[in-house]
């Protein structure tokens, strides 16, 4: 078994309602990969919007501390849930899922 469908086979119970449509055109493995990848986008978005929560509960609050970064690491993982949310909403509209 190789290693690329034994990662599909675990994402399958890691991720919840997480099942590709079939793109027309595309081969089937192509279409699982990309179907999980951009699940897995979500969920790393969800982390950084997570990490970033944590970083500004945390951070130096006095004037010379604490900074953008939080608001980066928030930014960057809502940027990364709009885009792969998008782009799931696309392609189920193009597979006619």
């Amino acid at each position: 078994m190789t290693m690329g469908l034994k990662m599909m086979m675990l994402a399958d119970g890691l991720i919840p309602g997480a099942k590709p449509t079939q793109i027309p055109g595309m081969s089937g493995p192509v279409t699982k990969m990309l179907g999980y990848a951009l699940w897995g986008l979500v969920i790393a978005g969800v982390v950084g919007a997570i990490i970033g929560i944590f970083k500004l509960a945390t951070s130096d609050k006095s004037r010379g501390g604490g900074g953008s970064e939080p608001f980066k690491w928030m930014g960057g993982g809502l940027a990364a849930i709009i885009l792969s949310s998008s782009l799931i909403a696309i392609l189920n509209g193009v597979a006619g899922g």
